[in-house]
C-alpha cells in the first residue's frame, strides 16, 4: 500500500464539518475528489492530518478552533466607504447582512471575498475573515487513492 507523502496524487472522498456538525462540504455522497497535496487545495492543518494515511483508510480528525483557518483577526473586520463600493462594482448594488462580496486584489490578478456584517448609509461593515477562523472543524477522509 502506498502512504500519503507530500506531493502526492490523491483521490479520496472528505468532509467538512463546521462547530455544529453540520456539512460544510461533503464529497461522499458524489463523485469523490482529486487533489495534488501542497498545492494548497486543503488547508495546510489538514493536508497535515493526511501524511502517512494508506489507501483505504477512513478516519476522522477534529482540529482544535483555528488551526485550520487561523485565529480570527480583528483587523480584518474593516468598514468600507460608500464611494468607493460604487467604484469597485454596480453603483445600484444593494447590500445585505450575510452577503457575500468578491474585491479585486490591488494587482487586479485575483478577488478575495468579504461578508456583510453591518450595512450603513455611508458605509458597509465588511469581514475579510475565513468564516472558519477561529473556530473547530470536523474532517473526516476516505483515501480511496494514492499515486
Amino acid at each position: 500500500m502506498n502512504p500519503v507523502q507530500r506531493g502526492s496524487f490523491l483521490t479520496l472522498h472528505y468532509r467538512l464539518a463546521g462547530p455544529d456538525g453540520a456539512d460544510i462540504i461533503n464529497t461522499f455522497a458524489e463523485k469523490p475528489a482529486t487533489l495534488s497535496l501542497g498545492t494548497g487545495e486543503l488547508a495546510p492543518a489538514m493536508e497535515a492530518r493526511l501524511i502517512g494515511l494508506e489507501e483505504g483508510t477512513r478516519t476522522t480528525f477534529e482540529l482544535p478552533a483555528g488551526e485550520a483557518f487561523g485565529q480570527r483577526n480583528p483587523d480584518l473586520v474593516q468598514r468600507v466607504k460608500r464611494g468607493l463600493l460604487d467604484e469597485l462594482g454596480d453603483p445600484d448594488e444593494t447590500y445585505h447582512v450575510g452577503d457575500v462580496v468578491q474585491f479585486p486584489t490591488p494587482d487586479g490578478a485575483g478577488s478575495y471575498a468579504g461578508v456583510v456584517r453591518e450595512v450603513g448609509d455611508e458605509s458597509v461593515l465588511f469581514d475579510f475573515n475565513h468564516p472558519l477562523a477561529g473556530q473547530p472543524v470536523i474532517f473526516e477522509v476516505h483515501v480511496i487513492g494514492v499515486l
